[in-house]
């Protein structure tokens, strides 16, 4: 178990410290240097998308290029710590699924469950896990415990496991320990409930007006019944407007700490979903969402494209660290709870012959064929 540093007495230290509290985004098909700077200095992780992974003539996806960089990733953090460095993909299945092509590319969950059942979210969730990782990635930022209430919602829609609490609990459970069986760590999203909302977030700040009651029944049940299995809970960027009239979920202390880790019993780590979408960005600054989000409870920050966002976000943590009091010891915490949970997480030894001899695990062509994209 990790123990909370204390707050540092340096601006050196501090900056340190901070970088521990973000995994970050960036443009191109490299690593750049000052990302791998920030790695060795401290930085907890990378979130990998489309954009940074190199296609062949072919279309699909340089294996040996997308191993390069992802063992790069884990060579650069070694500098810092003995910690293995979250590195991380959004493979959910259907249209969220950044490793497409000659990686598995499965169907939208509620498709694939809805063919294949409970059966079939564990062996999607675990071949998942058997590719990620031998391509370098340790964190899954799946799966979706929202549950599809709306037929309009504009986000969520068939990226969700059921239409009922029950289904989602039963059928994201099995995903996740899928995934999780291989040693690729899960992430619960988004927290409180993304399902019933008429606004996707990256472009603007949904709104629902939703009593505890009601929260309680419906959307925080899958999180409270897979709060022990889960590594990791990522926020919804919602503003839940009759427990909180101006701050979304990511940056509100009336939901977080008392619904998430009170309510749900979770003690995992809360990690933000990405601040620079519109849902927060378009109302608060990054230093303004790093603040209210540790006061908050969250452990984690993701800013996932801009470098400038990202200095900013790592300039107030480091200021919160040094100026020191509660905030600084929240803080502290919140380090702890993330380098705990990197104890846990497996330090990937990414390759090319990994890659192939996931593809020819004996369920692979199975599930290929039965929950590939225009299977199901």
């Amino acid at each position: 178990m990790q123990v909370a540093p204390r707050p540092p007495t340096d601006a050196h230290s501090a900056r340190r410290l901070a970088l521990e509290l973000f995994v970050a985004g960036y443009e191109g098909q490299a690593l750049p240097g000052s990302y791998a700077e920030r790695l060795r200095d401290g930085l907890s992780g990378v979130i990998l998308f489309s954009r940074n992974l190199l296609k062949t003539s072919g279309g699909d996806i340089d294996v040996a290029h997308l191993t390069a960089q992802t063992a790069q990733i884990q060579l650069e953090a070694q500098h810092s710590s003995p910690l293995a460095a979250l590195c991380a993909v959004d493979q959910e299945g259907g249209l969220v699924a950044r490793l497409r092509a000659p990686f598995s590319h499965f169907g939208a969950m509620a498709d694939v469950v809805a063919k294949g059942g409970a059966e079939a979210a564990y062996g999607v969730g675990a071949q998942t896990g058997r590719e990620c990782l031998a391509a370098g990635f340790n964190v899954d930022f799946a799966p979706v415990l929202d549950i599809n209430t709306n037929p309009q919602n504009p986000i969520i829609g068939r990226r969700a496991f059921g239409t009922t609490p029950e289904a989602v609990t039963t059928l994201a459970g099995a995903f996740l320990r899928g995934l999780q069986s291989t040693g690729v760590l899960g992430c619960g999203k988004h927290f409180p409930g993304h399902g019933e909302t008429d606004t996707d977030s990256h472009l603007a700040l949904p709104v629902l007006d939703f009593d505890l009651a009601r929260m309680e029944a419906v959307e925080m049940r899958p999180f409270a019944a897979l709060a022990q299995e889960m590594a990791m809970v990522m926020t919804a960027h919602i503003l839940f407007r009759t427990l909180d009239a101006r701050l979304p979920a990511t940056l509100s202390p009336t939901l977080l700490t008392p619904l998430l880790r009170t309510h749900c019993g979770f003690d995992g780590v809360i990690v933000s979903d990405d601040l620079e979408m519109k849902g927060v960005a378009e109302t608060f600054s990054f230093a303004e969402s790093v603040r209210l989000g540790l006061h908050a409870g969250v452990d984690l920050f993701l800013v996932c494209r801009r470098e400038d966002a990202l200095e900013e976000s790592i300039d107030e943590a480091a200021r919160i660290l040094f100026d020191g009091g509660p905030p600084a010891g929240r803080a502290c915490d919140a380090i702890g709870r993330v380098r705990a949970m990197r104890a846990r997480a497996f330090t990937p030894t990414p390759s090319v012959a990994g890659v192939q001899a996931a593809f020819r695990h004996p369920s692979c062509a199975r599930l290929r064929g039965d929950y590939g994209i225009g299977n199901v």
